[in-house]
């Protein structure tokens, strides 16, 4: 018998809801939520927010201005070319736009608008497109602080950090941050610099057209910019006027006038952009400031600093003008004369040089890679073409500078011709500062001041021009050519005037010295190291062009040595001074006045009749200068001087073996004529400045020389002498 039948089945226990037990689970787990939200917020969103340092000082990348003489802007310095306005300086109607489009309850919200974040989720739910929930002072945090990820971290710091910058800062300067800050397109950062590449105006002389314009490229630059899509844009700008007017902002009558016009994007961008006519002078400054000590702990791309320099834009224009008219043809000539042929050599030496200089043999990895680049581009006729073209460009280093000052007014560093160079980058070589070459006859005028310092000669002193030897302490003999064809007597005037080589080889061997000479031309400007030999009375040391420049002005200034400079002063982004200049600065008493009084007249001599005439056929007014041309043709120089400017020209190639095939690259045919089309140009222009003026009164000893010369003839034997050929230059 089965006794389980005599007892009944177990029943299955009730569940017995627990309130307390429940509540007490409910409670904890709540509080591990709480403290885990909490660790989150803290560690993964307030730790990484912004300090109360950063808030009060937002960080902001502003190029630096770069601002000629007239205080017109010139170039930038910048990662982000970003400058800086206050809000009273930009037109009201763009805030009005700005807010009517990307938040209009911006003055009755405290930085995170909730409600419009639950409405665009809503939307962005149930639809396919998305829609954003950012109030302006999100945006401008984003800006400031976060990147463009879309990821709740981000989102949630950037709705944290928008209050806080609610917190410290009042709606206007909110907005005006947010103004200076914000991507334009074409490369635009803030209203002040999308003002200027877009319609070429100050910010608060924008219409409400064209303010409603630059809040609609907001939302996509590219996509909405009128240059590349005009309907497109047009749509987008007057769905901003009606926004507008939706918003209170703008009158019914006024909103239907502003869609009817027509968006005119201006094709002038110097004021925003600068001119980019005085490229060289920009990089001279900006390598010089990078090294000095002055901006140490500043940062030229990023800390919106304001540099004050020496250029005279309307001289550089011209100066800019003259190089290319004269090179224009100049250029052709050239190449009409020159060859190739039997020349082959030195073909093969460029060549093999250009393509182990090119990327693609630099970046080769082994031995086999880089000889496959290099038997490739050997045989490439593009390649070879190229480089042919680069090589026989000719280059010119031209400077123009206030002898009084020292104040650097242009500087055209290479030639303006379009370069197609090897790696297809622009040229960028500076030659007038980053190069020496001989200056050739240009130099004489050191060694007749020299020669007449140091003796009891004058200009009307007589001296042999015939043939001439010079037994050197080596033993060597120097036999300059360069003489005058029949020999004979000249006065110093004549000689300088027609550049009598023999003459300037007798007076640094008889009447002065090299060692003086060097001693003389140092203080007057000239930097580079010269060796203390009889050859250099041709100029067969090599000199920086600025420098040569720099102290012809000496002669010009009665014998004050200036050194060149090119900044003024140097201002932070709030206006605070970190540098000025104290010029005229390095004042040298160089050269006695009567020795200047007396060159200049020897110079003007060049000019009116002598080897620089050329100039004649441009400029007519007061005038002195001195021609120099090298052996072989390797360089055209002319210096000259006004009463008020010193500028100076040199042509040549930067390959020395490259060099002009005739008279036609001497100094006088092929850098003077470009300075005589500058100074006539600047002189015609009262706006530049500068007015025809007489040199200073000269005495009666110079004007006897002066009308000496007027009758001088213009004889043929005498202009190869300004080519300085010399056997020994040593």
């Amino acid at each position: 018998m089965d006794r389980r039948q005599f007892y009944p089945k177990p029943k299955a226990p009730r569940f017995q809801f627990d309130l307390r037990r429940y509540l007490a689970f409910a409670s904890i787990a709540f509080v591990f939520l709480c403290v885990g939200c909490a660790l989150y917020i803290k560690t993964a969103i307030v730790e990484k927010l912004p300090s109360l340092e950063q808030l009060e000082n937002p960080p902001q990348e502003l190029a630096t201005r770069i601002l000629d003489s007239d205080g017109n802007l010139i170039e930038n310095f910048y990662i982000k070319r970003r400058m800086y306005v206050p809000f009273d300086s930009i037109s009201g109607d763009f805030f009005s736009a700005l807010i009517s489009t990307e938040d209009h309850e911006f003055y009755h919200h405290w930085g995170v608008h909730v409600f419009r974040i639950l409405e665009a989720s809503v939307k962005n739910v149930i639809s396919s497109h998305k829609e954003g929930a950012s109030t302006i002072t999100q945006q401008l945090a984003r800006n400031l602080y976060f990147t463009q990820e879309q990821t709740l971290n981000r989102k949630l710091r950037e709705a944290f950090t928008a209050v806080q910058i609610e917190k410290t800062y009042t709606k206007n300067e909110i907005l005006e941050m947010y103004a200076n800050t914000v991507n334009f397109g074409r490369g635009a950062y803030g209203i002040q610099v999308a003002a200027q590449v877009y319609f070429g105006k100050a910010p608060k002389d924008l219409s409400t057209a064209e303010c409603a314009y630059l809040v609609a490229v907001l939302k996509a630059p590219t996509t909405y910019d009128a240059r590349e899509n005009y309907d497109k844009a047009l749509r987008r700008r007057n769905v901003v006027l009606a926004l507008m007017r939706d918003n209170n902002c703008l009158s019914p009558e006024a909103c239907a006038q502003c869609s009817q016009e027509a968006i005119k994007i201006t094709s002038d961008t110097r004021n925003a952009l600068g001119t980019g006519e005085a490229p060289h002078f920009i990089e001279m400054i900006r390598k010089k400031l990078s090294r000095d000590e002055r901006l140490k702990g500043y940062d030229l791309y990023r800390d919106g600093l304001t540099i004050y320099t020496t250029l005279n834009s309307k001289v550089q224009h011209y100066a800019n003008e003259a190089v290319k008219e004269q090179l224009a043809g100049f250029q052709k000539e050239f190449d009409k004369a020159w060859t190739w042929k039997g020349k082959q050599e030195l073909l093969n030496a460029i060549i093999e040089r250009a393509a182990k200089d090119s990327p693609a043999y630099i970046a080769a990895n082994d031995e086999a890679a880089k000889d496959k680049v290099l038997r490739h581009l050997r045989s490439s006729t593009h390649f070879i073409d190229s480089v042919k073209r680069v090589v026989t460009t000719v280059q010119c280093g031209l400077t123009v500078i206030e002898p009084a000052t020292g104040a650097i007014l242009a500087m055209v560093g290479a030639s303006p011709l379009s370069m197609e160079g090897v790696a297809g980058a622009k040229y960028s070589l500076n030659h007038c500062t980053e190069v020496r070459r001989q200056p050739g006859s240009a130099f004489k005028p050191f060694v007749y001041a020299s020669a007449i310092a140091n003796s009891h000669i004058d200009p009307t002193s007589e001296i042999e021009s015939g043939a001439f030897s010079y037994t050197l302490p080596s033993g060597d003999v120097w036999s300059p050519r360069g003489a005058r064809d029949h020999g004979g007597p000249i006065s110093l005037a004549t000689a300088l005037k027609f550049s009598v080589n023999t003459v300037a080889a007798r007076l640094i061997t008889q009447y002065t010295s090299p060692d003086k000479v060097v001693a003389l031309a140092q203080k007057m400007g000239i930097t580079t190291p010269m060796d203390p030999f009889p050859s250099l009375a041709l100029g067969v040391a090599e000199v920086c062009p600025l420098d040569l420049v720099s102290a012809y002005g000496a002669f010009d200034n009665q014998g004050i040595a200036v050194q060149p400079y090119s900044i003024v002063k140097i201002e932070d982004r709030h206006g605070t001074v970190l540098y000025e200049s104290k010029a005229p600065t390095g004042l040298r008493d160089a050269v006695d006045p009567k020795i200047c009084q007396q060159m200049l007249s020897m110079m003007r001599g060049v000019v009116d009749g002598g080897t620089a005439s050329t100039v004649r056929k441009y400029y007519r007014y007061d005038a002195a200068g001195k021609t120099g041309t090298t052996n072989d043709y390797a360089d055209a120089w002319f210096v000259g001087f006004t009463p008020q400017l010193v500028g100076g020209v040199w042509l040549g190639f930067d390959d020395h073996r490259i060099k002009f095939t005739g008279t036609y690259g001497m100094g006088g045919k092929a850098a003077a004529p470009i300075w005589g089309r500058m100074m006539a140009k600047i002189y015609a222009d009262p706006s530049t400045g500068f007015t025809q003026r007489l040199f200073p009164a000269r005495d009666t000893t110079i004007q006897q020389i002066d009308a000496s010369q007027a009758n001088e003839p213009l004889k043929e034997d005498y202009l190869p002498n300004d080519v300085d050929t010399t056997e020994n230059v040593h």
